[in-house]
């Protein structure tokens, strides 16, 4: 039997991406069951009647699935416009912490970030050109702020060399990028 999994992490851009898993034939009894007994136990004594065991794995699964998406929506609907502002210094009437409902944009600033390290990282490889090794260390002890002395023993050589491919790495940019925009 194959059943349909929808994780969170497969969800990009609104479109659902399933995972199918197969399971042998005879292995989901028993988790069929004990679906079953669960639900069972957990309605009330009016509503056990109504309570069905499910056919398959792929109506369990289903069935799952929305019981917890209603139950995180019956949560989370109301923190998006909480109805009194926070306030600080009036600590007696309501203690609503509306930092909760901000955005939290910080994975977004990160990619944002690597985008500009990436960019700026290429256009130095670009300017040095064959000159690559020239670029690595250049990035590594300017932008990446690695010591000197720690880049020159991590690639087994002297300080001194590094110190001096360093200033003509810079000489040669500072001439490409005095008169450019960048």
């Amino acid at each position: 039997m194959k059943i349909r999994v929808l994780y969170e992490d497969n969800i990009k851009n609104g479109h659902k991406s399933y995972t199918t898993i197969e399971i042998p034939d005879g292995d989901y009894s028993v988790m069929l069951d004990i679906d079953y007994e669960q639900r069972l136990t957990e309605a009330k004594p009016e509503k056990k009647a109504e309570v069905k065991r499910c056919e398959t794995v792929q109506e369990m699964f289903d069935l799952m699935s929305k019981k917890e998406y209603n139950h995180w929506r019956r949560y989370h609907r109301h923190l998006g416009n909480p109805k009194t502002p926070y306030r600080k210094d009036d600590e007696s009437e309501d203690n609503t912490d509306v930092m909760d409902t901000l955005a939290d944009n910080s994975q977004e600033i990160e990619r944002n970030y690597q985008d500009e390290y990436e960019d700026v990282c290429q256009k130095i490889r670009q300017a040095l050109g064959k000159k690559q090794d020239w670029a690595d260390m250049f990035i590594a002890v300017r932008i990446d702020s690695i010591p000197i002395r720690e880049y020159a023993t991590s690639i087994g050589t002297d300080e001194n060399n590094i110190t001096h491919k360093l200033k003509r790495a810079e000489k040669k940019l500072q001439g490409i990028f005095k008169n450019r925009q960048i």
